[in-house]
């Protein structure tokens, strides 16, 4: 029975995520060219957009800053603003959550994201540090659309993509369709997620007839490059077996072993052990974090902490240009991570 349940939560905070990321995307995307223009600027200008761009659910934002970044579009402190700002994956399972907490936590990433990029500008210049030296020219796949799909999404409320899309059905537009409208079902009943109707389940419901709009209408490209290849191939998966094996954990360790009790007894080093955690660039062990926090398990330090190192695979483009970068922006966050966090959690919270 408890497996049963954990498994219906572990699918519900999966979906919700795949909903959520569908939605980022395609409004990124549709959006693309005027965000990349708004963020050529000042300093402060630069600093700003990319926490901004980092603060949003999911890995977009952060693929945005690397692929500005060597482009010698915005400053290494800058970069490394927007990675602090950078929830991951892990932001949109937090909002199912907590949704208040989780909006407090991204609003603190973003002004901690701020400062903290100012402090490394002024710092790698008088390190006499050259970042991105081995950046010439970027490219991701994922991140940068075509003018054929801008031009197709900036069409969306033709009613002639309904009937283009339906004449030649997909199998993979089919199936996508399916898994929508069946999730949606089990939400209306109350089989998945809230039992009765409230603003939850309201919510869920609305974001599911989004989703289905939106795989009605994309082309064929952007379903199979975005949703499917990328968003369930090398997302939903993941985040449902992490998903699952936290909440396993965090219901063994309170069930047969006095979890509560260790972690009150070593919070300082669960704190640690947090954000070295977060140096691994890759959405999923921080949930574990995620989910203590939601049984009351661990403080809100520790969950900044960890949030503020990690930055889901917001990393991963980035070391395929410049090992050094990565590593330079890695060690920036995890000492100003320890150093925001561990003087939160000696103040109480």
């Amino acid at each position: 029975m408890a497996l049963l349940s954990i498994f219906k939560h572990a699918l519900m905070i999966s979906f919700f995520v795949f909903v959520m990321m569908l939605l980022v995307d395609f409004i990124d995307t549709a959006s693309r060219k005027q965000m990349s223009d708004l963020i050529k600027g000042g300093q402060w200008r630069q600093y700003f957009l990319a926490s901004f761009l980092g603060s949003t659910p999911g890995c977009l934002g952060a693929f945005m800053n690397v692929s500005l970044y060597v482009h010698g579009m915005i400053s290494f402190g800058a970069i490394v603003g927007g990675m602090i700002a950078t929830s991951g994956d892990e932001a949109f399972v937090m909002l199912t959550q907590f949704p208040g907490v989780a909006l407090a936590l991204f609003g603190l990433l973003f002004v901690a994201g701020l400062l903290c990029a100012w402090i490394s500008d002024k710092f790698i210049t008088r390190m006499g540090v050259i970042p991105c030296e081995s950046c010439l020219e970027a490219h991701c796949e994922h991140c940068i659309s075509s003018g054929d799909e801008a031009e197709r999404i900036a069409d969306i409320f033709r009613l002639t993509n309904l009937f283009e899309n339906f004449r030649s059905l997909s199998f993979t537009r089919f199936l996508l369709l399916v898994l929508i409208a069946s999730f949606l079902v089990l939400v209306a009943l109350g089989i998945i997620g809230p039992s009765v109707w409230n603003w939850k389940r309201i919510t869920f419901i609305v974001l599911c007839l989004g989703s289905l709009y939106i795989a009605i209408i994309v082309s064929e490209h952007y379903l199979h490059d975005h949703i499917w290849d990328h968003i369930i191939k090398r997302h939903l998966f993941q985040i449902f077996l992490w998903s699952f094996g936290a909440l396993l954990f965090v219901h063994m360790g309170l069930a047969y072993w006095n979890l509560k009790a260790f972690i009150h007894a070593h919070m300082l080093w669960i704190l640690v052990i947090g954000a070295i955690l977060g140096i691994v660039p890759e959405s999923g062990p921080h949930l574990i974090f995620v989910m203590m926090y939601a049984q009351g398990l661990i403080p809100f330090s520790v969950l900044f902490t960890a949030s503020f190192v990690q930055d889901g695979h917001g990393m991963l483009p980035l070391l395929s240009y410049s090992i050094k970068d990565s590593l330079l922006i890695k060690a920036f966050n995890l000492v100003f991570g320890l150093t925001i966090g561990g003087g939160l959690l000696a103040l109480g919270f």
